[in-house]
């Protein structure tokens, strides 16, 4: 699994051009099924059923990442971009990050985000807005004009690094951590005579779900389970909004969820000894499962959520145990039976 995070993590895939991470997901996925594209760039891999008449279950977690678009070039070589997906301001003053030039000698191009020094700033001066950041590529007005287009997507330098025990930290693995997970999940699955399974690694999460609605709609599944990520608690952080890295993966409790299924989550983890907790939101849960679950006539739709520290920085941190429970606790919790 750790082999699989680390490709996934090192493929870019900024909203809306996910095309390197679709590609690595494809070969991952490649030998459990029949994989297929959609329109949107969503990675769909439908496995052989053992027999006809059984219920068809989505695995979804999402391919994409936040990062930055270009929209302008200086008169001084300078990008200006603006963000794609949610960027915190106050994580990229002086940030290191890569361009993906698709103009004349593409290729990824490396650069600083423009910081005001401290000796320079009033104390009092907020960093720029994510819709004009500006950024250094060392390069002169006419050689990056050269090399860039409009609309190439930047992302933030962070590869996959080991930590002290079983953590790792990276620049995606919001959800780069949930398409490692469904992809344990469906190998464990492989040959699973309760359910007809479906892998869905879809695009464009962070600007809007489009890519799990059209997969969904696509697959007309019976039963899904959208795997994502959230907070994992730090010492500034509210307990009661947050879970603890390294104790198990969150089930989703909401009113668009199925409480079935999060019944059957809850009694399958406590059946096998696997660790989990609870993630309780009162409206909307601000994942792929929202726009999964009213697709059609509707889906009953599971969430599980990996703990992570540090969202939509260049510093996320997962614990590599939570990953592995996650695609544990999906696996038991469909060989059980959901009809």
């Amino acid at each position: 699994m750790l082999n699989d995070l680390e490709q996934l993590c090192a493929a870019p895939g900024v909203s809306g051009d996910e095309g390197e991470a679709a590609n690595t997901a494809e070969r991952l996925l490649a030998p459990l099924g029949t994989v297929t594209r959609t329109s949107l760039g969503s990675v769909l891999c439908r496995m052989p059923a053992p027999r006809e008449g059984l219920p068809k279950v989505m695995l979804a977690a999402h391919l994409d990442s936040i990062g930055m678009m270009v929209f302008q070039i200086t008169d001084r070589g300078f990008v200006r971009a603006a963000a794609c997906g949610g960027l915190d301001r106050r994580a990229l003053s002086g940030a290191r990050v890569t361009l993906h030039a698709t103009g004349e000698d593409p290729g990824p191009l490396p650069g600083v985000v423009l910081a005001t020094p401290p000796h320079l700033s009033d104390g009092k001066s907020l960093p720029p807005k994510t819709d004009s950041l500006s950024i250094d590529l060392g390069l002169s007005a006419a050689e990056a004009r050269r090399r860039i287009r409009h609309g190439d997507r930047i992302t933030l330098d962070g590869p996959l690094v080991g930590l002290l025990g079983d953590r790792v930290a990276s620049a995606c693995l919001d959800d780069r951590a949930g398409c490692a997970a469904v992809i344990a999940a469906a190998r464990m699955l492989a040959g699973c005579n309760t359910a007809q399974i479906c892998v869905a690694l879809v695009s464009q999460e962070e600007v809007g779900s489009a890519g799990a609605s059209t997969a969904a709609f696509l697959l007309q599944p019976d039963y899904a389970f959208a795997v994502d990520v959230s907070f994992g608690i730090t010492p500034d952080d509210r307990p009661q909004d947050c879970a603890e890295l390294g104790k198990g993966p969150m089930i989703g409790c909401a009113p668009i969820l199925s409480r079935e299924l999060t019944r059957r989550m809850r009694d399958t983890a406590e059946r096998y000894g696997i660790p989990f907790q609870f993630e309780v939101m009162g409206g909307r849960t601000g994942t792929d499962a929202d726009h999964i679950a009213v697709c059609g006539g509707g889906v009953s739709t599971g969430l599980l959520s990996i703990p992570l520290r540090f969202m939509h920085t260049a510093g996320e941190i997962v614990s590599l145990g939570d990953i592995e429970q996650t695609a544990r606790l999906l696996a038991k919790t469909i060989e059980e039976g959901l009809s």
